[in-house]
């Protein structure tokens, strides 16, 4: 299959800075890698986050966004929201993602190991990224991506800016308990949303002026569980939500598609996701328009130069 902006399509997967060096194929952190400044608009930045199977959501915001004459301008993704992130910054749009996501095959990226307790290694994950990315590093993606990992020991954010495409998606995409920790030069990652659910400081980073982040995060359901698990359950989600809602009070826009009544494994239920991404991102659109306006005045740039390629 051929691609007007890009090549082939990876399926979302299961529900944040990366250190390392860019060498032998590795990520890289280093802060001397400085990104291109686009001087003629403000810059756009697309922040998608975690959520497993509601990370289809994603496809229906940038559908929508790029309808609207809307072009990010960079990047940056944690666990499914890093998948998404990688394949529309290696130059597909949002109908071409939609079209693979119906065709996912999830049987290419899944390799369970009993021994490690029955989790998924993740290598083929990372080898179908790349091979798909054609061996794209990120630094030569068609727009500046970055994806958000956690660093095990430490708990620290780790950002890949640069390096192996594959394997940032990777060990930004390793639940805790579903996957195995990624092993990179002696150090050990996790879901980048153990620590940024939405990477909105990411998308800062790569020199966005204005911020569209999509929240896909679970919260409290309003129950009162009644087991151990639920308990352990509940307030995982309740302390992933306060720290979400910390880091999205830095984003000019935040998108919410109603996607809670979707679970971390149904891949089923892609286009109910994506169309309730298209649906919030549809409402949010005036306000990005405006925002959009509001910076270009700031700027002294034309608004209309400011919402279009």
């Amino acid at each position: 299959m051929s691609f007007r902006r890009a090549r082939h399509w990876l399926p979302l997967v299961f529900a944040a800075v990366l250190t390392g060096c860019f060498g032998g194929g590795k990520p890289d952190t280093r802060p001397d890698t400085a990104l291109p400044v686009l001087a003629a608009k403000p810059r756009i930045g697309l922040a998608l986050g975690g959520g497993a199977a509601k990370g289809f959501a994603h496809i229906g915001v940038i559908k929508m966004l790029e309808a609207s004459g809307i072009h990010p301008d960079a990047v940056s993704g944690t666990s499914a929201g890093s998948v998404v992130g990688a394949l529309y910054a290696s130059g597909m749009d949002g109908f071409q993602l939609q079209e693979q996501a119906f065709a996912l095959d999830e049987g290419k990226i899944r390799d369970v190991r009993f021994f490690s307790g029955g989790l998924v290694q993740g290598q083929k994950l990372q080898d179908y990224v790349n091979e798909l990315l054609k061996q794209t590093p990120i630094e030569k993606l068609h727009i500046p991506f970055a994806a958000v990992a956690t660093e095990l020991e430490n708990g620290s954010r780790a950002v890949f800016i640069r390096g192996n495409a594959g394997q940032a998606v990777r060990a930004s995409s390793s639940i805790p308990g579903v996957f195995e920790p990624v092993d990179i030069n002696g150090k050990h990652f996790v879901d980048g949303g153990v620590v940024s659910p939405v990477p909105v400081d990411a998308a800062r980073q790569l020199g966005a002026d204005i911020v569209i982040a999509v929240d896909i995060s679970a919260r409290p359901d309003g129950s009162n569980p009644d087991s151990m698990v639920g308990i352990v359950g509940q307030s995982i989600t309740i302390m992933g939500r306060k720290l979400a809602e910390q880091e999205l009070a830095r984003a000019d826009i935040v998108i919410r598609p109603k996607v809670g009544q979707i679970g971390p494994t149904d891949f089923d239920q892609k286009n109910v996701a994506i169309l309730e991404g298209e649906r919030a991102a549809l409402a949010a659109i005036p306000a990005i328009r405006a925002k959009i306006a509001e910076k270009a005045a700031a700027m002294g740039k034309p608004p209309v130069a400011a919402a279009t390629h």
